[in-house]
Formats: structure tokens, C-alpha cells, sequence
């Protein structure tokens, strides 16, 4: 499949219709060059599925969630009321994001602002496209492969989301290997409370490189990622321990498993 079929509420609603779905892309999933990889790959995905989506495109803002971190609510709040406004304007329902922090945010602190909607992160919308035989990965490129999975801060810890991604290589037939620090005892990335954004206060050790260790010493050929923050720290990581494990976020597997 080469080309992409997106459609904003705006076009939508100019047509008199409303999508499914919303899919919220985010910061970076729009403007990083490794996330964009991960936007592209979910929408070939929900193209071959035949769902119904949509995106606001243009109208899209930041969700807040790194001024919130960062300790600056009134920028928050801003950007925030922004999203919800259009969002509501456009009678959204659900919403699906590659991006734990958006998740988050939307699903955590948008309804006390007026926003009320149901939010889901792809890896759980992906688990029910899997469920319904919308898509098919079984006997793909990483059949019997050993893969680890890295759980982001805000899907695990944060939200409970544990067993989603899990099962979604579960369906891939690979084999899982859970690193020393897993599930709720899982080990940031490094990018969390806004480091992303700024260098690292000094100290022994990147938390980055600590981790990619970590994945070194499970033995697998990929590590499986569900979040664009972690997955530019994992890369960058594995590139300061000379790692030859490859960096992918589920929805790039699911693609490759099914040659999309």
C-alpha cells in the first residue's frame, strides 16, 4: 500500500460526516523524523483495516503535557482548552494516539477542563483490530524471533497498560523476553518530567545507556517500543553501547509482520 488515505474533521465535516475516530497525532509524531516513521506505519494500518479516522491537522496543538512537567500550568491550560475546543466543536468522541503522553494527558486531565472523551493509546486499539481479524500478522518476518518490550512510563506505570503490547507480540509468534526490570518495576527511558527537552543533570551513568544495557542483556534481536520519546532514547542508547538490537514501535512490526 503507497499511498495514504488521511482525511481531517474539517474535510469530514464539510462532507456532512463525522469519522470514527479521532487520531491524535502529537508533536512528534509530527515533526520527528523517527515518529513520523510510527505515524506512517499506524495509518497504513488503519487504512488496511478500513476504519473510519480522522485527524485535525492544522488545528491540532500540543496537548500541554510537557509545559505541565516542566511546572508551567497556566501554558498548560492554554494549549489544553485550545485542543478541547476543537475537539468538541467537531462532536469528537475517541480518540487513539501513538504517544503515551498524549494519552495520558487526554484521557487524565482534559475531562476536568471539559474535555471529555474515550482515549485510547494504539496499542490497545491495535490489540482490538488483532481481536477482530481486521488484521493479520500470524507467521510474518518475526516469527520465532526474541523480542523485548520497554514500558513507557506513562502507559505502564501511569495508565495500568501492560498486557496490550505484550499480546500484540504474542500475535507476531515471536518469542517475549522480559528485561530484569519489566511492568511496573520498569526502568525509564530517561525522557520523562520534561528531560527530554533539556540535558541531563551530571551524574553517574545516562539513564538511556543504563536501559539499552538492559536490553542488550535479554538477548533479543529487537526491542519493541509504544511511545516516540522512548523510542529516540533507545535508539540513541543503543548507539552509546554499540548495540546491534533494533529499535521499533509496535505499530512498525505489525506493518513489517503483514508487509503493509
Amino acid at each position: 500500500m503507497d499511498r495514504l488515505i488521511v482525511k481531517t474533521l474539517a474535510e469530514y465535516a464539510a462532507e456532512g460526516k463525522s469519522p470514527e475516530v479521532l487520531f491524535f497525532v502529537g508533536c512528534a509524531g509530527s515533526f520527528d523524523q523517527r515518529a513520523q516513521q510510527v505515524t506512517k506505519a499506524f495509518v497504513k494500518i488503519l487504512n488496511s483495516a478500513n476504519i473510519s479516522f480522522g485527524v485535525l491537522g492544522k488545528e491540532e496543538t500540543c496537548t500541554g503535557d510537557p509545559a505541565k512537567r516542566a511546572g508551567n500550568d497556566f501554558l498548560f491550560q492554554m494549549q489544553a482548552l485550545a485542543n478541547i475546543e476543537t475537539m468538541n466543536a467537531y462532536g469528537v468522541k475517541k480518540v487513539v494516539t501513538t504517544c503515551p503522553h498524549c494519552f495520558n494527558t487526554i484521557k487524565n486531565e482534559y475531562p476536568s477542563l471539559g474535555g471529555d472523551y474515550e482515549v485510547l493509546h494504539h496499542t490497545q486499539f491495535l490489540r482490538q483490530l488483532l481481536e477482530e481479524n481486521r488484521i493479520h500478522i500470524e507467521g510474518g518476518s518475526f516469527k520465532g524471533k526474541k523480542i523485548t518490550y520497554h514500558d513507557p512510563c506513562y502507559l505502564g506505570r501511569a495508565n495500568g497498560v501492560y498486557e496490550a503490547p505484550r499480546e500484540i507480540i504474542k500475535k507476531l509468534e515471536a518469542e517475549i523476553v522480559e528485561m530484569k526490570r519489566c511492568k511496573k518495576n520498569a526502568l525509564c527511558c530517561g525522557a520523562g518530567g520534561a528531560q527530554m527537552f533539556k540535558e541531563s543533570e551530571a551524574g553517574r551513568k545516562e539513564i538511556n545507556h543504563e536501559r539499552s544495557e538492559e536490553v542488550n542483556a535479554s538477548g533479543a534481536s529487537v526491542v519493541a517500543a509504544a511511545c516516540p520519546f522512548c523510542n529516540v532514547m533507545l535508539n540513541d542508547g543503543a548507539t552509546a553501547t554499540d548495540s546491534s538490537v533494533e529499535v521499533k514501535d509496535l505499530a512498525q512490526l505489525i506493518v513489517e509482520a503483514a508487509d503493509l
